[in-house]
């Protein structure tokens, strides 16, 4: 049985490390408007997520605690991405802590301190990826340059999500509140 130092240092827990020390790092970027530092963090923090599970798996190094850093990483990531977009008028003011809100009751709803690993609905699996939208969009459209999407659509998009982000909240309190936890993932 690995120790819990091997367990939780791994490459592929590492590597989604990067995220969260880039967080701060794209969140002055981007309020700042330094667009080709923050274009390359951004991308970077993609790839990073593309690839960190991948890895796992093929290293033998998947783990419940593995998973909780993927999807806190990804949370704390895009918050940060739009408290920058909320700090450039370009996001609704309260749309990232709702992010944090969420993965928070996400966390706590699928057990993960339990030992289990995190269930997504699939609504909330589609909110977890667009929340990258918004941010990737901004910074790749001001680095080539483009006038689309406007800051309009961009902030259409954020209140999208504010939506979405409670509808699946209340979606999670009822299937807890019921007593049954229904299965959560697609089928």
């Amino acid at each position: 049985m690995a120790t819990l130092s091997a367990r939780l240092f791994t490459l592929s827990n590492g590597l989604t490390s990067l995220r969260l020390v880039a967080a701060p790092f794209f969140f002055c970027m981007l309020a700042g408007e330094v667009w080709s530092v923050a274009f390359v963090l951004f991308w970077l923090a993609v790839a990073s997520d593309l690839l960190d599970g991948r890895l796992a798996r093929a290293r033998g190094e998947t783990s419940a605690l593995g998973g909780l850093l993927d999807h806190a990483s990804d949370a704390i990531f895009v918050s940060f991405g739009q408290f920058a977009l909320v700090a450039t008028g370009r996001a609704p003011a309260f749309l990232p802590l709702l992010i944090l809100v969420s993965f928070l009751q996400y966390a706590l709803d699928s057990r993960i301190l339990a030992g289990r690993s995190l269930r997504a609905s699939p609504l909330g699996r589609w909110n977890g990826i667009l929340y990258f939208v918004a941010p990737g969009v901004v910074v790749t459209r001001e680095v080539l340059a483009l006038s689309l999407p406007s800051d309009d659509v961009i902030r259409f998009l954020g209140w999208g999500l504010v939506f979405s982000t409670l509808i699946s909240m209340l979606d999670r309190l009822i299937a807890l509140a019921s007593g049954g936890r229904r299965d959560l993932t697609p089928r």
